[in-house]
């Protein structure tokens, strides 16, 4: 039997592998229905379908998107998920490489009720541009 360590760490590896899949509708399995995504300092957006969404923009930004879990910490059912996301931008061609965080509200089955995710975005566009 999996011990609570094994589940996080399955789900860990596996939500990374979702975001390098290039398959929207498999990193929004990982939300509950109704969960919702909230970027930097946007909006929330709720649902799988947004979900979807956001990650469709993600793979059509950067095609070669590559996720990693740098670690990955759970205290009750919140849970911290940081991260290296690289690739390839779309536009301009430029390797992009960003780190960030997303802080996560789990249900009892560890999907995502609420992911708020961290990162700079002024470097975010400054790889994008080459500056």
């Amino acid at each position: 039997m999996a011990t609570a360590q094994d589940k996080l760490q399955n789900l860990a590896r596996n939500y990374a592998l979702a975001w390098s899949s290039g398959n929207p509708d498999y990193v929004a399995s990982f939300f509950a229905p109704g969960g919702k995504i909230t970027i930097y300092r946007s909006a929330p957006l709720v649902g799988q379908a947004a979900v979807a969404e956001v990650a469709k923009s993600f793979f059509t930004e950067f095609p070669d998107l590559d996720m990693t879990c740098d670690t990955m910490r759970k205290a009750g059912d919140h849970a911290l998920f940081a991260w290296t996301l690289q690739g390839t931008h779309a536009e301009t061609g430029n390797r992009v490489v960003i780190r960030g965080w997303e802080e996560w509200e789990l249900d009892a089955e560890l999907r995502i009720r609420a992911a708020h995710i961290w990162f700079d975005p002024d470097d975010h566009q400054r790889q994008i541009e080459g500056r």
